[in-house]
């Protein structure tokens, strides 16, 4: 015997409709939570201490300490304003910035020559 469409829909609209398990969904979605904190953690980490480490070198700014701006630019610290918040550079000889402290990039750290270089003769 053929079922019909009418006789499908009859048997279905009767049917019980199935268990479903309430916690279903958080089945499915505590490991994705989990993987995306992992990695926000992972990631965060270094950005965190790069940070960290360049609020110190901005604290610790004196006279004649080199920098790099975000800019590009090359100089020494002439100035520090009383609220320490703007810096004074000396970009070359009769050239002098103003910049905001935050400006500063990178502080240079000058390295002693070693004993290995060779002098010039």
């Amino acid at each position: 015997m053929m079922f019909s469409i009418r006789t499908f829909l009859s048997l279905a609209a009767e049917a019980p409709p199935p268990a479903q398990d309430q916690n279903f969904i958080w089945k499915i979605l505590i490991p994705y939570f989990v993987v995306i904190s992992i990695l926000y953690f992972l990631m965060s980490g270094p950005k965190r201490k790069d940070q960290a480490r360049r609020d110190e070198a901005l604290k610790s700014l004196k006279k004649n300490d080199r920098v790099i701006t975000i800019g590009g630019i090359y100089g020494s610290v002439v100035n520090i304003s009383q609220d320490g918040k703007e810096v004074t550079l000396k970009v070359d000889d009769s050239t002098r910035i103003k910049f905001r402290k935050t400006a500063i990039a990178e502080v240079l750290v000058d390295e002693a020559p070693t004993e290995s270089t060779p002098k010039p003769a």
